[in-house]
Formats: structure tokens, sequence, C-alpha cells
């Protein structure tokens, strides 16, 4: 696996050791919490600690085993998957990936999807699967935009940092930088220092890799002002007063005296890093001494080129090379192509050419086909799948226009026709009411159809807002409404309904232009439960509907504004 911390680490317990975190662990797989789970294994899984992560994941796994919600799978397989790749188990880690995604198929779009979609896509990256890290991660970057997202979450933080991780890992710098930034406002809204810290990092970390590219590319002017950007990311870091660990701030200390570099601050960069790099080889991991030398490095080839002295520059070849190989051995493949790029570009600068065609060579050999064309992909990519996105999103509006009534938002006569005939009648009774606006007509034309447009809206909201839990209101046509009562019979029936018919007629109508208040009148008809062994004489839900109907009637006839059933049952 790749383990280089492209960041430090998130989540709770940091100065514990690994046998403590992983009883922390089982306390959280026992309650049940998937995120709580996540935590500490996340937290290892992003650092250079995979004898940690093992642990971990030895000690959770109990807490998967179990579970069958879409979320656990995607997640038991995801972290079966990364274990195979710690233990460099190629073929096993990508029969995970695939049962990975088949699960996260069924997952409902949150921020929690996004998040697995987003390791996922930087399991894949690891296992050099560029394009399906590709695909993953343009989606997971499309649903952190929707509104599945949701307010401000640790979720939706960790999902753009795991997506600017693995976007930096494509090669493609630029989205890694606006990921970064994503999760730092989100970190911003959740006030949790050590988030905070930790994005800010991340933040000051892509802003000087990317500077670091555009200078290789000759555009000096937006290099300096990204690295001016990073310092004062990793400034801002600093006044939060959270005390990091070590080698987060070793990395602290890397990632800003790297962006002095970039902004051409040479002299002021050299001493930081001088100090940082005896510090990290004394105590620090594999991938941070590689980074920490590689920064060094690129600053003592740029020394020697401006003040033309050998010894640096030969220094800095050394540096290249050593960082190559330990990046090689941690699994960042990646800055490994780095230094044997720039490892080419110094041996030429310094009149190598034979070393230089060595190490270019091998740079070619190690960079997949795939991986040179990642932005013109994930531009595609990112095209056609915005457009699918789309289809279903308008194609789920079409559903719901044609089952909603667009004026009050209720269902309309389809829906109601629906869900009546999947009912099956005397299983346990039902009841139907059928309300009807009193003198509406009158409303329209005493005042205006904007007017009666208001009424219905009022009339709706009313009906809604007085019915029992589980019961349905549906605008039927007109001024005319269904109101279905699961379960109730005909004298339960008959209170609900005469307190819907109470409550439009208390109603506060003297807003709208209107001689007199609203009123209802309501018919109600019931289909009872049948005893279980009797012959089944229930009547269709028409039958109920015209029933109910026909008790409307009746209620208009004796005067509007009341409630009627079938046994002559009547509201006062």
């Amino acid at each position: 696996m790749a383990s280089g911390p492209d960041s430090a680490a998130s989540g709770p317990d940091r100065a514990a050791s690994g046998s403590e975190r992983a009883a922390s662990g089982s306390e959280r797989a026992a309650s049940g919490d998937l995120s709580a789970v996540l935590c500490p294994l996340l937290t290892a899984s992003i650092r250079e600690e995979p004898a940690t992560l093992l642990e971990l994941l030895d000690d959770a796994e109990a807490a998967f085993v179990d579970e069958d919600e879409p979320g656990w799978v995607t997640w038991r397989h995801a972290l079966a998957a990364r274990r195979a790749l710690i233990v460099d188990e190629a073929d096993a880690a990508a029969v995970e990936m695939t049962a990975a995604r088949e699960a996260l198929d069924k997952c409902t779009p949150s921020a929690g999807t996004a998040l697995a979609m987003a390791y996922l896509a930087h399991l894949e990256m690891t296992a050099d699967h560029f394009d399906a890290a590709m695909v993953l991660a343009v989606d997971a970057t499309l649903q952190t935009e929707g509104p599945a997202a949701g307010e401000p979450s640790n979720e939706l933080m960790q999902a753009h940092r795991w997506l600017s991780l693995t976007l930096a890992g494509l090669d493609l710098e630029e989205l890694a930088v606006a990921q970064a930034m994503r999760g730092q406002h989100v970190a911003a809204a959740l006030r949790e220092p050590a988030d905070q810290w930790r994005m800010r990092l991340l933040s000051a970390q892509q802003h000087t890799e990317l500077a670091q590219t555009l200078r290789r590319r000759g555009d000096l002017a937006r290099s300096r002002l990204l690295a001016v950007e990073a310092i004062a990311c990793a400034v801002s870091a600093r006044e939060l007063g959270w005390e990091p660990e070590d080698a987060e701030e070793d990395l602290l200390d890397v990632v800003q005296a790297w962006a002095l570099t970039c902004s051409d601050d040479l002299d002021g960069a050299l001493g930081p890093l001088r100090r940082v790099r005896r510090r990290v080889e004394a105590e620090g991991g594999v991938w941070l001494r590689a980074y920490t030398g590689l920064a060094l490095a690129r600053l003592l080839v740029r020394l020697a080129q401006r003040d033309d002295d050998e010894a640096t520059g030969e220094e800095g070849l050394g540096l290249l090379v050593d960082a190559a190989g330990a990046f090689a051995a941690a699994g960042d493949r990646r800055r490994y192509r780095q230094s044997l790029l720039e490892l080419g570009q110094a041996s030429a600068d310094v009149g190598r050419p034979a070393d230089a065609l060595h190490w270019l060579e091998a740079y070619r050999a190690d960079t997949g086909r795939a991986h040179a064309r990642g932005r013109q992909m994930w531009a595609e990519l990112f095209v056609q799948r915005s457009r699918l996105r789309e289809a279903e999103r308008q194609a789920a509006l079409l559903r719901r226009h044609a089952l909603e009534d667009p004026l009050t938002g209720l269902g309309n006569r389809r829906s109601a026709e629906r869900r009546l005939g999947a009912m099956r009648l005397g299983e346990e009774p039902l009841s139907l009411a059928v309300v009807d606006v009193d003198r509406f007509k009158e409303v329209n034309d005493e005042a205006s159809h904007t007017q009666g447009d208001a009424v219905l809206r009022r009339v709706a909201d009313l009906l809604r807002e007085h019915s029992r839990t589980g019961d349905e209101v549906y605008r039927w046509a007109g001024d005319e409404f269904l109101v279905v009562l699961p379960t109730a019979n005909e004298m339960q029936a008959m209170v609900v309904m005469e307190r819907l018919r109470t409550a439009v007629a208390a109603a506060d109508w003297s807003d709208l232009p209107i001689s007199a208040p609203v009123t209802v009148s309501i018919g109600v008809a019931t289909a009872p439960a049948v005893p279980e062994g009797q012959p089944a004489g229930v009547v269709g839900w028409r039958a109920l509907f015209d029933s109910a109907d026909l008790n409307l009637f009746s209620a208009k006839r004796g005067g509007r504004n009341q409630v009627r059933a079938p046994g002559g049952g009547e509201s006062p």
C-alpha cells in the first residue's frame, strides 16, 4: 500500500499506543456505530503505521462480520482490500475492491457514501488502477457537491480529504488543492481544532506541491502565488494553538520550508529544512524521511545552480537517490516517479547525460499510459457522469410531478388511485374521507383564482397538520380532497374528520379578500376488517370512495360545514 501520509492523521487517541487504540476500537465496535469504528482505522490508514492499522483491523473485524447494511458491507471489503495491499496481495485486494464497489451501489447518497467512494478511489489509485480510481473520484466529487452531502460533518470533511489525496496521487494537483480547501472550510464549520489544524496542513501541502509542479513547467509567477498561499495556511495552522504529534509538526515544518523554496526564499528555507531533517533522520518514519529529503534535495539543487556550487549539487543528487529508494520502499509510487524525473533533470544539468538517460528511462517505465492522460479523462468522465446524474435527477423529478399536485404539494389523484389499488381491504379497517370546500366557486368569483389557489393551499396545509400520523391526504380534483385513514373504524374516522372540519372553520382567513370564513363538508365511508375464517365480502376501494362521496353530497344538502357517514352519523 502507499503508506505515505499526504497529510497527518485525524481522529482521537493520537497519543495512545497501538494496544490502547485497539482496545478503544473494541469499545467503539461494540457500540455498532460505523463512524466510531472507522475513526481509528482511517487515522492509521492515512499514516505510515501499517502495523498499527493491521492491529486495529484485527480488533475491529468482529464489528463488521454480522452487519449486512450496505454501508458496513462496503467498508468491510474496503478495509480487507487495504489489509491485502499492506501485505502485498494484489489479487486479493482486487477481489475485495470489486465486492466493495458492488455494496457501494446499494448505498443511498450521503456524505458517508461519498467518504466510502473517496476511500475506495484512494485504494484503486494505490493499486495503480487509475481508470477505476478516476471513476470513483468523479462520483465522490459529484456527491460531495450535491444536496445529499447535507450539513458540514466529519464524514464530509473526510470525503474531501481522501479525494484530495486521491487526486494528488492521480497527478490532478489543481483538483487536489480544490478538495483540500473544501475540506478546510468544512473543518472550520465544525470548529474542532485538531481537524482544522490537519486540514490546513493538507491545504498547505497541496498548494506547495502544485507550486513545485508549476515551477517545473515554467509558470513561475503562479508558482510563487501558490507558495505564498501555502505559507499562509501553515501559519494559520500554528495560530490555532493546537499541539500536534511530533511527526505532524515535522511535516508542517517541511511543507512550510518547501513553500519558502517555491517562493524563491532559498536562504530562508535552508536553515529550517536542515533542522527538521536532523530530527526526522533520528526519529521519523521511512516516508517522512524520504519526503524531507526530497524537499531538501530540491532546495540544494537550486542553490547549487544559483551559486555554481558543485558540492551542494552532489549533496542534492545523493538525497534524491535516497528519497527515490525510500519512496519505493514505502509504496509511494507517485513520489518515487517524481524523484526519478528530478534525478534525470538534475543529472543533465550537471553534465551527466548517461546518468540522466538512466533515470529518465526508469521514470518513463514507471509512468503508465493511463496516468499520463489523467486530466483529459477526468474532464470527459466528469461531464459524462454529471449528465447521467442530471438525467437521473430529471427522471425522479418527472416521476414526482406525475404523482404530485403542483399547487398544494399533496399527492394527486393518480397517486391516490395507485395507493388505494395496492391496499387489501378486509385485513384491517380502512376509512376514506372526501373533503370538499364549501361554496368554492363563490370564493373564485368574489376574489380571484389566485385567492382561490391560496384557499386550497391553506386547506391542504390544515388537513395535513390535523390528520393522524400515518393518515394520507391527497388532492383529488379541483376543490376536493381525499383523506385515507388506515386502521380507522367509522367512529375513529368521524372523530378525526370532525377535528379537521373544526380546524378549517376556526382558521384565520382575514388576510384573504373573502367575505366569509372558509368551511368544508366531509363524507366518510369505512371498510371493516373481516374476521379470519369468514368470507371476504369486502367492497373494492372505488365502491368505498363512491360511498364516501355520497355522504359528502348528504353533508352538502344538510347545510354544509359538517361530516357525514353511511350509518347516518354526522357532526353537530
